[in-house]
């Protein structure tokens, strides 16, 4: 315990000191600050702390990574030994956002809405993977398992059922996380995400083929004819239908006297709020988000090797900034397109693969036990989808591993790009992504996860090697 006491007052001491710190808070590996001024952090004296792995600054955060288990220990003699307040994670992104310019708070907004449905959309992503496996032809057997042995086909349709629920009613879980990220009431968001998906509506899968047919139901509001659509597998309706509704819960409960809110505010809001995303909202995002969907699918069919390299090789860079969350509303909106899946997530878990390489090959470089040590559990950890220790604990610090792995993915990225890999939900970042792709592009994904796994361990160790003589 003397050790971590003593690990504490180093960190504060390295950030700047207690009054240098507007708020702290910690996740599961890292500690949050809020620094009054980022200039003053010694960073050389925090990199020696024997504790810490790594440390980073995005989103108007500095962030000092631990590792998990240990930074709750940190985190709570951080408090005690040094009067540094204790703060929540709402309360430091608050803060946090002054520092911010706007592009940053929209990144930030997005992050804040998609980081909290994650669990629930990697498990859909690891269960349809097993299904995959069940039901998928030429793995084991030129039949599927389930034909070969029937047996397993009702086991295979359960869990179909159960991975897929979560993208289903993805604009529930959507729903309920804007809108508390919005100031309003999350259980109204999950109504408002189960509405757009009623089973009234015209699925939204079957749209292009009733329009094609002239068999699009509509209401007739008074002469206004609206489309009776559902928005599944849909992201920009309900976001903006999750902040109008925020917004006018917000108005009515400031207005309305507090022992008939029960009454009027939830019911107008959802009314309101309704009428607006079936009239106005729905439409026109739907028709944007398909335009913006086609046109990036037109420019990764023509270009294929460029987007590959591109997106392959700079996603680790966009970690570092923290615009990467943007795209998982991409890919999520790829996966609800006719298209049906995504390229762009094959390539993320390439990327963490190859920072996992990069981090494992330092292991055999480096003379300190401490950053040893880190590099092999930083490697495992981005093996396994959390790439931060690897990042920033190892090969930031020493650079050209950082540039090696990017380099490694770029090319994994040019190559499944070119064969047109695609997963069919987003799962695990890493090598258990693997089950994540679709079962046709799997002989593809293995040889980008060969390049991943092999180049930039080479790659690193050569050069380190080179730089020694």
């Amino acid at each position: 315990m003397g050790d971590v006491k003593q690990s504490a007052r180093q960190i504060v001491d390295a950030v700047g000191g207690v009054e240098n710190i507007a708020a702290a808070t910690h996740c599961v590996t890292r500690l949050r600050f809020v620094l009054i001024d980022e200039s003053k952090v010694d960073q050389e004296v925090l990199d020696q702390i024997d504790v810490v792995k790594g440390s980073f600054s995005t989103n108007g955060q500095f962030q000092v990574v631990i590792g998990q288990g240990t930074v709750n220990k940190v985190y709570a003699e951080l408090v005690k030994e040094t009067g540094v307040g204790e703060s929540t994670k709402d309360e430091v992104k608050k803060a946090s956002e002054k520092n911010m310019n706007p592009l940053q708070r929209a990144v930030k907004t997005l992050a804040d809405i998609f980081i909290p449905i994650l669990p629930a959309i990697v498990t859909a992503g690891l269960l349809m993977g097993i299904n995959n496996i069940l039901t998928a032809q030429g793995i084991f057997f030129s039949k599927s398992i389930v034909e070969v042995y029937p047996q397993w086909a009702d086991l295979a349709n359960m869990i179909n059922l159960i991975a897929g629920t979560a993208f289903t009613f993805l604009p529930a879980l959507i729903g309920w996380s804007a809108v508390k990220r919005f100031g309003g009431n999350p259980l109204l968001g999950i109504v408002l995400g189960v509405m757009l998906v009623h089973p009234d509506l015209l699925n939204a899968w079957g749209y292009g083929a009733a329009e094609q047919s002239g068999e699009i139901p509509v209401w007739n509001l008074f002469g206004l004819e609206v489309q009776k659509v559902g928005y599944q597998g849909q992201v920009l309706p309900i976001l903006l239908a999750s902040y109008l509704l925020a917004k006018i819960e917000l108005f009515l409960t400031k207005r309305t006297p507090e022992g008939i809110q029960l009454l009027v505010v939830a019911p107008i809001t959802l009314l309101v709020t309704g009428f607006a995303s079936f009239i106005v909202i729905g439409p026109i995002t739907f028709a944007i988000g398909n335009v913006l969907t086609s046109g990036l699918i037109a420019v990764f069919g023509k270009f294929a090797i460029l987007g590959g390299l591109l997106y392959g090789g700079l996603y680790a860079a966009l970690v570092i900034t923290g615009m990467h969350h943007t795209f998982l509303a991409v890919d999520l909106q790829l996966i609800g397109s006719k298209l049906g899946g995504t390229f762009l997530w094959p390539m993320l878990a390439l990327s963490n693969i190859a920072q996992g390489s990069a981090a494992l090959a330092m292991m055999f470089i480096l003379k300190d036990e401490k950053q040893k040590g880190l590099s092999l559990t930083s490697g495992i950890s981005a093996y396994l989808g959390i790439t931060e220790p690897a990042l920033f604990g190892v090969n930031l610090r020493y650079r050209f591993p950082f540039v090696i792995a990017m380099i490694s993915s770029g090319l994994a990225g040019m190559y499944i790009s070119s064969q047109g890999v695609l997963a069919s939900s987003v799962g695990v970042g890493g090598v258990p992504g693997i089950f994540s792709i679709m079962s046709q592009y799997w002989g593809a994904f293995a040889i980008g996860m060969a390049i991943v796994l092999v180049v930039p361990f080479a790659g690193t160790y050569a050069y380190a090697k080179l730089k020694q003589k």
